[in-house]
């Protein structure tokens, strides 16, 4: 396990925003155990720093801590960084869930919650970005997008647009097959390669934010389509 994560994390730290000592010290034990390297911070100043020195390959970020809301962090990582981001909260409440999807976060998980599926969302997480180009071209022309497989890049025009890994993979999924119809279940199997706790929701928050990113297609219809009752499809030309 120890040099799979290692590679999937590419040498960087996992940094783990977090203002209670006992989950911090229990998550960094199990992140250690996979083989990833940790970085600690218990305060949104200490987690600005972490992030410019160390450039970790993920975040794991509670949303109350002493100096501010994680929420207000994750703002500011968002507008220049599309680093993979997992919010940590002892909150169960639906809006703020949905919140912390809207701002930029790539998954979410509830305390209690149990150290092996969020390794497991970790590795999930890490896995893709690094996911290789297999058996598809490494970029397409969808519309008018030109979309990088490899550098994870979109643009429209002249210019790039900025989306989470999460975006990325849902616009991959439904643009590479124009017109098919995913059901919010296959999104979920399809991205998420762990068991998913979030429910259909999240394909929905995430599916709005990559709506807002891309703004009006040719002629103004858009990218994505909703087909009620069965799911999403890409339009097609």
């Amino acid at each position: 396990m120890g040099d799979l994560s290692e590679n999937l994390a590419g040498g960087k730290p996992i940094l783990v925003v977090e203002d209670d000592h006992g989950v911090t010290m229990g998550l960094t034990y199990a992140l250690k155990q996979e083989g990833w390297r940790v970085a600690q911070a218990a305060t949104l100043a200490e987690a600005r720093r972490l992030f410019a020195a160390e450039e970790p390959a993920l975040a794991i970020v509670d949303i109350g801590l002493p100096d501010g809301s994680g929420f207000d962090l994750v703002r500011e990582w968002r507008r220049v960084s599309s680093l993979p981001i997992l919010f940590l909260t002892a909150r169960d409440m639906e809006a703020d869930k949905v919140l912390g999807l809207e701002i930029g976060a790539d998954d979410y998980v509830t305390k209690p919650f149990g150290v092996r599926e969020l390794v497991a969302r970790c590795r999930a997480l890490l896995r893709r970005v690094k996911a290789p180009v297999t058996g598809e071209s490494p970029t397409f022309r969808t519309l008018d997008l030109l979309v990088d497989l490899e550098k994870r890049k979109v643009t429209k025009g002249q210019g790039s647009i900025h989306l989470t890994h999460t975006e990325f993979e849902i616009l991959r999924h439904l643009a590479r097959r124009p017109g098919k119809v995913f059901s919010r279940e296959e999104l979920i199997q399809s991205i998420w390669d762990v068991s998913f706790f979030g429910g259909a929701k999240t394909i929905d928050v995430h599916i709005r934010n990559l709506r807002e990113k891309l703004g009006g297609g040719p002629d103004n219809e858009g990218y994505i389509e909703t087909v009620r009752g069965a799911g999403y499809k890409w339009r097609e030309s």
